[in-house]
């Protein structure tokens, strides 16, 4: 096996499973570089806990260089400025260089909050998107809490991750609740979905049904085809579309705390590279989660480019969830295996999509096979269950961090989902 320097830029869920599942792959021959902006890992899909303060920076972190070097992968910090496909380099926002013979782009999205006047935690709304963000959420909402009214929850036009949205929503609902302060707070959720549940995958099972079920058990208003036009201190100004797109009725939704999901897009160092990203900055990807026009480059994640499963009234985007994560990880890792053996790829990943969403005493779980449909497994279910396996999905992915273990949760899960599904046909 020829020797070869693979980098994965980005120290999320996807590329700190990339980095393991690398050298279980691998072995100690080949050079596996993390670069990451950040120092620690973060579990992204605890933010929405972190934002009602049931989670703690301490809770949901684990930091990098000595994990790193525990497991003999090289450890970069440092953010990305430029990535250079033609010379095969990283360039650094501090000007060093970082050289790969592959490279497996994890980053993540950057956040649109741009895109909307006064929109986002530099404006008047609140996000979970980041640890950062999820902290800066619950100082707010303590605040809130002191002097609550109206709240507003969702996720704005351009949006392809609705689970948090729907957890963070229910969350808060029932910290009021605990809190006794639900009946001083009217809640509406607003969101670019044409129908409560749509998820950005044309629904899955019925989860318009038990999503619509659980915003009228707990007096959640909603606004579905919502267009946010701009949000002024204490105000949100929205147009509700028709089914073609047509003004169906303008709102002006008053609030003392806000909370919506941005647009996602490709991070800045990679937006307009001809060739290897679509006009959002995406990764273009094959059905080897490798780019076209670069083959030593492949793609995981929310990085990629997929698009919409439909065009709807107001844009809105495809999750990538992740269990469909990790499908990619594990075919990357085979496949720049296979081509430092001088093979050709074969490994493909499974886009299938499973999701835990809590909410806080009970939650909604869904497995779509494939992804979009039609499709061989369309199933949702929902209770405590799903609120205690989201628990032990946190506890698990951080013990598989910290230990650096390769076998995928997902799998495991999925294959209970599959067996209750046949169960029930």
């Amino acid at each position: 096996m020829k020797k070869a320097n693979i980098v994965v830029l980005g120290a999320g869920l996807g590329g700190v499973s990339m980095v393991y599942d690398l050298k279980a792959e691998l072995g100690s021959s080949q050079q596996v570089t993390l670069v990451s902006k950040t120092p620690s890992f973060h579990f992204t899909p605890s933010n929405p806990w972190v934002g009602v303060g049931w989670r703690t920076e301490k809770d949901i972190t684990v930091e990098l260089a000595p994990l790193m070097r525990k497991h003999g992968i090289d450890f970069v910090l440092g953010a990305a400025k430029k990535l250079r496909p033609e010379d095969n380099r990283i360039e650094l926002e501090d000007g060093r260089l970082v050289d790969y013979d592959y490279l497996v782009i994890a980053t993540g999205p950057e956040l649109a909050f741009d895109e909307i006047e006064g929109f986002g935690p530099e404006g008047h709304t609140q996000s979970v998107c980041t640890l950062a963000h999820a902290e800066q959420a619950n100082t707010a909402f303590e605040a809130f809490c002191a002097d609550p009214g109206p709240i507003v929850v969702g996720a704005a036009q351009g949006a392809s991750c609705y689970g948090p949205a729907y957890e963070y929503l229910m969350i808060l609902e029932k910290e009021l609740r605990t809190r006794k302060l639900r009946d001083r707070v009217p809640m509406t959720f607003v969101t670019a979905e044409p129908y409560i549940g749509h998820l950005g995958l044309g629904g899955v099972g019925d989860t318009k049904g038990m999503l619509e079920h659980e915003l009228r058990d707990r007096s959640v208003r909603w606004i579905t085809n919502a267009m946010v036009d701009r949000v002024e201190p204490g105000t949100m100004h929205i147009r509700e579309l028709n089914d073609d797109g047509s003004e169906k009725k303008a709102h002006s939704l008053d609030f003392k705390y806000a909370m919506l999901l941005p647009a996602f897009r490709g991070i800045a160092a990679l937006r307009g590279i001809e060739g290897l990203v679509n006009p959002r900055g995406f990764v273009i990807v094959d059905k080897h989660q490798r780019n076209p026009k670069y083959p030593n480059i492949f793609g995981i994640g929310v990085a990629i480019a997929i698009p919409p499963l439909e065009q709807t009234p107001v844009p809105t985007g495809v999750p990538k969830t992740g269990y469909m994560i990790e499908s990619m990880v594990l075919a990357t890792a085979r496949n720049i295996k296979t081509l430092i053996l001088g093979g050709e790829p074969t490994e493909q990943a499974t886009w299938n999509a499973f999701c835990l969403a809590d909410f806080g005493d009970r939650g909604v779980a869904f497995l779509a096979q494939p992804q979009n449909p039609p499709r061989n497994v369309n199933w949702a279910g929902e209770g405590m269950w799903v609120h205690l396996a989201k628990v032990a999905f946190e506890k698990y992915f951080l013990r598989k961090v910290r230990k650096g273990i390769t076998e995928t949760y997902y799998e495991n899960a999925i294959m209970k989902m599959l067996a209750m599904h046949k169960l029930k046909s």
